[in-house]
């Protein structure tokens, strides 16, 4: 078993102005409120919410199945704190972690709607890449973005992403099917941006 299985609940990764650590039960209020306030611009590129998302009891499922993740390695959600203020920002999630012959994981992010545009995203995906590789020792990390999304492409192509193709009807995002163009990193490229 993996070390930081065991360890994941006081994992901290930090930046030059961010915390990133494990989910808590008692950021549930302050989540839902940045949630809340930045579902307007989030929408587009997430599968749709179901009615009960912002509530506490789906926030204590959504804690469990972290914690779940994180106990049987196939997961690492972090929540983005600003040091300043102590402020939840947003979070960078790697997800379906594979071991064996693959060792990747897909990473995803997102940051609240006040705190778009000030480096927050960068820091934490770059932060998030190191912990993946140097320490989770694996091997590709992937990313699934919308074509039209060009926000999110250019900021993983600047960080190192190389494009692999497009993956057609991938998710399903606000009601729809949609397509999404896959890029990957491998531990062998190096970390920009």
């Amino acid at each position: 078993m993996a070390l930081w299985r065991d360890d994941s609940p006081t994992i901290e990764l930090e930046t030059r102005d961010l915390v990133l650590r494990a989910p808590r039960a008692e950021d549930y209020e302050a989540w839902a409120k940045l949630r809340a306030a930045s579902r307007r611009r989030t929408e587009p590129w997430e599968p749709s919410w179901t009615e009960d998302e912002l509530t506490r009891t789906a926030y204590r499922g959504r804690m469990r199945r972290y914690d779940l993740d994180w106990k049987e390695g196939r997961g690492a959600p972090f929540f983005v704190i600003r040091k300043r203020g102590n402020l939840l920002v947003g979070a960078c999630n790697l997800n379906n972690i594979r071991r064996g012959v693959m060792q990747s994981a897909d990473i995803g992010y997102w940051i609240g709607t006040p705190y778009i545009r000030q480096g927050y995203a960068r820091q934490a995906i770059r932060r998030v890449l190191a912990f993946a590789f140097n320490e989770l020792k694996l091997n590709r990390i992937e990313a699934a973005v919308q074509p039209d999304n060009t926000i999110s492409r250019k900021l993983l192509e600047e960080i190192g992403f190389q494009h692999e193709g497009l993956a057609r009807r991938f998710l399903y995002i606000a009601g729809e099917w949609r397509d999404h163009d896959k890029l990957a990193l491998l531990a062998m490229d190096p970390i920009r941006g």
